[in-house]
């Protein structure tokens, strides 16, 4: 009788000690040995592969319900995996909104049998579910409570002081944060120059973006609650969220990462426009210098994704976000080739990160008891994005035709291999993520 239902071998393997030439057993989809010896019913050769923990992306926007012609639950699981990713935290500006719990019930339902990947499902806050987030954000399979506080495709907006504050006081998990000014934004529109998606930064500027940052630490502490800012494009707000670590965690994207706006506005127009902006290479730069300053905790993709016919209007009439789940890996690992990233940092920001600042259960490291979530990739493979593939429903990246170094090989999932040499495996077999935070009561 086998020991393990899987056993992965060859491979150099990430543990929370460092790399290790060490087999990994697998049983009920969950880590039963490191350095094991052994029979197993499947085993998975990684020679000359490096097994790092499930990589976890902490925000995508998979459009379902009422905008599966940009992306469903499904499509947008399958560009997960294909690009190495085991989890992804999906936010809640679908139409009608996630704000219900009925409606992260309906998502969970969706999800079932459909998505590749693990899955939480932010609830949005509003106005009008602001008294009731507390019990909200402890259903089962919830990521927590997400604020628009600028407006971004969608419905949802909390903008005013007094509502912001009802939403803080309501519940305890750390809730997550889009942070660009509504008022400053609405004042500068007039900066918008038609035809011309280099305005977009310039519309909405540093300014919009640190105003909100500074307006939501100064409530996260009247309200004694903790907060995720969310796709920082500032050196300056790194700075000052570097400053205030007791109460505020961030993130920051591949794009704002490896996009400058010198070159990204003429080349891709309106395929580079995202709400918060593509900026200037300095900004990029300054990002890279608070990353190694250790300030950013998570790096996350903002998985955006809009048609071609509708990025192909006239800017601003054109829709922000692209798509970034399938290539958030790919991009790092090249930054790693290129030395500006090490790969115990990536690690750090793709999947212990995410379990350090949301308390996920059983997932972010790899050690005995924990999901067999895995991303085994190829550190030295080189490679070029090639539109065929892309998975997602979008059906374009503005990173197609880059060449890069390092490549996801394979995406395994509790255990079960869900992608392997750019292949599709099995069916889809996707659970909700567990959080330590709401495990007692079934979540």
């Amino acid at each position: 009788m086998a020991t393990f239902d899987t056993k992965l071998t060859g491979g150099t393997v990430h543990l929370p000690s460092g790399p290790a030439q060490v087999d990994i057993g697998i049983v009920d989809g969950r880590i039963a040995g490191i350095g094991v010896t052994g029979d197993a019913g499947e085993t998975i050769d990684c020679t000359g592969l490096d097994i790092l923990p499930g990589v976890i992306d902490t925000q995508v926007h998979f459009r379902e319900p009422g905008l599966e012609h940009k992306e469903d639950l499904a499509t947008g699981s399958i560009a997960a995996v294909m690009g190495g990713v085991t989890a992804v935290f999906e936010m809640p500006n679908t139409k009608p909104a996630t704000d219900t719990e009925d409606a992260i019930a309906d998502k969970l339902a969706r999800a079932k049998g459909r998505m590749y990947c693990d899955h939480a499902f932010y609830v949005g806050a509003t106005a009008r579910n602001a008294n009731h987030l507390a019990e909200l954000e402890r259903l089962p399979g919830t990521a927590g409570v997400k604020i628009f506080m600028g407006s971004s495709t969608g419905d949802l907006l909390v903008s005013e002081d007094a509502d912001l504050l009802r939403v803080l006081r309501s519940g305890q998990r750390r809730v997550a944060i889009h942070a660009e000014d509504e008022i400053r934004m609405i004042a500068r529109e007039g900066e918008r120059v038609s035809g011309d998606p280099a305005s977009h930064p310039v519309w909405r500027d540093d300014e919009s973006a640190m105003l909100a940052t500074r307006r939501i630490l100064r409530l996260a502490r009247e309200a004694g609650r903790r907060v995720h800012v969310l796709h920082v494009t500032t050196p300056a707000e790194l700075e000052v969220l570097g400053a205030n670590k007791d109460i505020a965690s961030c993130e920051v994207t591949p794009q704002h990462l490896t996009l400058a706006g010198e070159d990204a506005y003429p080349r891709l127009g309106t395929y580079a426009q995202m709400n918060p902006p593509i900026r200037s290479g300095a900004h990029r730069n300054g990002l890279w210098y608070w990353l190694n300053q250790g300030v950013p905790d998570v790096i996350g993709s903002d998985h955006a994704p809009h048609t071609i016919e509708e990025k192909a209007k006239t800017y601003p009439a054109t829709p922000s976000g692209m798509p970034g789940v399938q290539t958030l890996l790919p991009l790092l690992l090249n930054h790693v080739a290129e030395g500006r990233l090490t790969l115990q940092r990536l690690i750090d920001l793709t999947s212990a990160g995410a379990q350090r600042i949301f308390g996920l259960a059983g997932k972010g490291r790899i050690a005995f008891g924990y999901d067999a979530d895995f991303t085994v990739v190829d550190l030295k493979r080189r490679w070029t994005i090639e539109e065929s593939w892309l998975a997602s429903r979008a059906g374009w990246s503005p990173f197609t035709g880059d060449t890069l170094t390092g490549r996801p090989v394979g995406t395994i999932v509790r255990g079960r291999t869900a992608m392997w040499e750019a292949e599709l495996v099995g069916k889809a077999q996707g659970a909700p993520v567990r959080f330590e935070s709401t495990s007692f009561q079934g979540g």
